[in-house]
């Protein structure tokens, strides 16, 4: 028999006032990121900063990276369960006393933990803000809703470097967490007053064993891509905690298939779609926010500029997602979104290729017009990918679909930090070689260490700084090229997810059919009526 096709559901009277509210909230979780890799370098002077090395530098960012995409899961549920208002109103109120904490961070190890408990926040408010949008807009204006979400983590990338430029240049490196406090107390207050409270009829358990694997397997695969980064992958450590890792995960997945309410319902990525979807989602944040962490250093070490510049070159990557995300959905609808995301992750290959040929003395343009580029191309993959997966879940169901979406986009810049952060670090303590010999041993280990540590010892090194910190630039030009490779190949590979799985543009005749039918289409099941 034929499928009952739902009456599309009426939006919430208010609900463009409530996506206002709930971009201030995203914007806070978005700002913190981009504002962190303006610090990056004044975070790692030992006079100014916390001198924290390369590897504690990504640790600050995967901590707080790694926390959010493994709690992700259960933030979703609980939203769904307990209620997604009073879940993003905690999460803000959480993200803003852990911003605080990292603001007075006396050591890089305080810092990392002080951003773990900043992931836990963020996990409450990301999944939240999604979820509440699936629900209180008609299907027929969520993609347009969803569209503006996305424009709004463009805004964030927007403002954070510039505000973070700002406030580096008249204030401590703690000044770019602190501003996070007003933002998360005014979002609080908002969401209280104005976004209406929303939960699961009918929840489930809660799969608490589930989501313990998912963050040590999380854990574990990350720490041994920087472990290999830093001490080779033969090393036992590297090695082993992917290993270990593996067989976790491997756990993950065989549990969640077996429980009835499990964190993660992994028979979703049945549906191609839907897999594909997400697979894009992880692969485009894996290459850019890769690149965008050796693109910190490159524009404040090798060129110099302070960070409000380095900030300012980092805009045109979100003017790019401001002006072309809100669009997409009409993209989606005019030409079908495999076109459009597969011309949105060649357009971001094109971008992380042009860092293949950008050296000490490239003009300043061609590093904004290749983050430019690859802003307008995420812009044409975020939004359509993520209204694909959260109309494959029920709206009962939203924060789980959210979360996944969620979790996909943060492990995969997660990793992109850690994997094209270790292939930096190794080849740049090849390429340097013999240039720290005749130094004392603790600064030509720290000269090794990391670009940032050859500049600290350069300033003292007297007569011999010249010539280190040309062999450094030298050194570093070579292994983010190298990273840039890696970045680029991870874009292609989406692009051809995108070219394989993706449909085509729908026929103007043809009905858009429910979340449900498209899983049973793409499952080859039969729809009946009850």
């Amino acid at each position: 028999m034929e499928a009952t096709i739902a009456t599309p559901q009426t939006g919430h009277p208010r609900r463009w006032l409530i996506l206002g509210v709930l971009v201030i909230s995203l914007l806070v979780v978005v700002l913190d990121n981009t504002v962190l890799n303006v610090a990056l370098r004044t975070i790692s002077d030992p006079q100014h900063g916390l001198g924290a090395t390369q590897s504690q530098l990504e640790w600050a960012i995967n901590s707080y990276t790694l926390v959010f995409a493994g709690l992700l899961f259960t933030a979703g549920i609980l939203a769904d369960r307990l209620g997604r208002r009073i879940t993003l109103i905690t999460g803000l109120a959480l993200f803003g006393i852990a911003s605080l904490v990292s603001a007075y961070a006396q050591s890089a190890d305080q810092l990392i933990a002080a951003r773990a408990l900043m992931g836990l926040g963020a996990a409450a408010v990301m999944p939240a803000t999604l979820s509440i949008i699936a629900n209180v807009f008609d299907p027929r204006e969520r993609g347009r809703a969803i569209g503006i979400w996305a424009g709004a983590v463009g805004l964030g990338v927007a403002i954070g470097p510039i505000v973070g430029g700002l406030l580096l240049e008249h204030f401590w490196w703690g000044s770019v967490f602190l501003i996070n406090v007003p933002i998360a107390l005014a979002g609080a207050i908002l969401v209280g007053v104005i976004v209406p409270e929303s939960r699961d009829p009918r929840p489930g358990r809660i799969d608490i064993f589930g989501v313990l694997l998912s963050i040590v397997g999380l854990t574990l695969l990350t720490y041994g891509v920087i472990e290999g980064g830093d001490n080779g992958f033969g090393s036992t450590e590297a090695w082993g905690s992917l290993v270990a890792a593996a067989v976790v995960l491997a756990g993950f997945v065989f549990l969640e298939l077996r429980l009835k309410y499990p964190s993660l319902d992994v028979r979703l990525f049945a549906n191609r779609r839907f897999a594909a979807s997400t697979g894009m989602i992880g692969l485009v944040f894996f290459a850019a926010m890769g690149a965008m962490f050796f693109g910190a250093f490159y524009l404040q070490l090798v060129r110099g500029y302070g960070p409000l510049a380095s900030g300012a070159l980092f805009v045109p990557f979100a003017v790019g997602q401001m002006i072309f995300a809100p669009r997409s959905a009409a993209m989606v609808k005019r030409f079908g979104p495999k076109a459009v995301s597969s011309v949105g992750l060649l357009l971001v290959a094109i971008g992380l290729a042009a860092w293949l040929f950008i050296g000490a003395t490239t003009p300043i343009w061609v590093v904004g017009a290749a983050f430019g580029i690859m802003g307008v191309g995420m812009a044409n993959v975020m939004p359509s990918a993520t209204e694909t997966i959260m109309s494959a879940v029920p709206r009962e169901k939203a924060g789980v679909g959210s979360a996944v979406s969620n979790t996909i986009r943060q492990l995969g810049g997660a990793l992109g930090v850690a994997a094209l952060g270790a292939v930096l670090s190794s080849v740049y303590r090849g390429r340097l070689g013999d240039a720290t010999d005749g130094l004392p041993a603790s600064a030509a280990s720290a000269a090794k260490e990391s670009i940032s540590g050859a500049y600290g010892v350069a300033e003292h090194a007297g007569p011999a700084a010249g010539a280190l910190v040309q062999h450094a630039n030298d050194a570093f030009l070579t292994a983010m090229h190298y990273a840039s490779i890696g970045s680029v190949a991870i874009a292609l590979l989406g692009a051809l997810v995108a070219l394989i799985w993706l449909p085509g543009k729908r026929p103007a005749t043809a009905p858009a059919p429910t979340s449900a039918e498209a899983l049973a289409e793409e499952q080859g099941v039969e729809l009946v009526e009850a």
